[in-house]
C-alpha cells in the first residue's frame, strides 16, 4: 500500500525560502539542498515510524546535510509535511502549524 503524501503550503513556503537563500549563497546549493530534502521524503514515505516523535503525534526528520528537519504527521494511509525548517528556528513555528 502507498501512503498519499502530502506537503502542506507552508512547508512549501519554507522549501522556498531556503532554496532561494541556498541559491544567493552559492550556485547549485539550491539542487544539493532540494536533493537532500527529496531523499528524505521518499525516506519519510517509505517508513515514516522509523523517526521519532517530537511532540504528540508529530514526527522530525533531519536532513543529512543541511541543518533542516521535517517535520510531519503520519498515518497508514498518508503523510503530511508540515513544515520544513532549519534546526536554529523558533520550534514554536512548527508547534503551531500542528495544532
Amino acid at each position: 500500500m502507498t501512503r498519499r503524501f502530502i506537503v502542506r503550503p507552508l512547508a512549501e513556503g519554507d522549501l522556498e525560502d531556503a532554496a532561494r537563500w541556498y541559491d544567493d549563497e552559492r550556485s547549485g546549493l539550491t539542487y544539493r539542498f532540494l536533493n537532500d530534502v527529496d531523499r528524505m521524503f521518499a525516506r519519510i514515505r517509505e517508513r515514516p515510524l522509523q523517526f521519532p516523535s517530537v511532540l504528540g503525534d508529530v514526527r522530525r526528520a533531519l536532513l543529512h546535510t543541511f541543518p533542516y528537519a521535517v517535520y510531519f504527521l503520519a498515518s497508514e494511509e498518508m503523510v503530511v509535511v508540515l513544515a520544513v525548517l532549519h534546526l536554529r528556528r523558533n520550534p514554536q513555528v512548527w508547534r503551531r502549524r500542528a495544532r
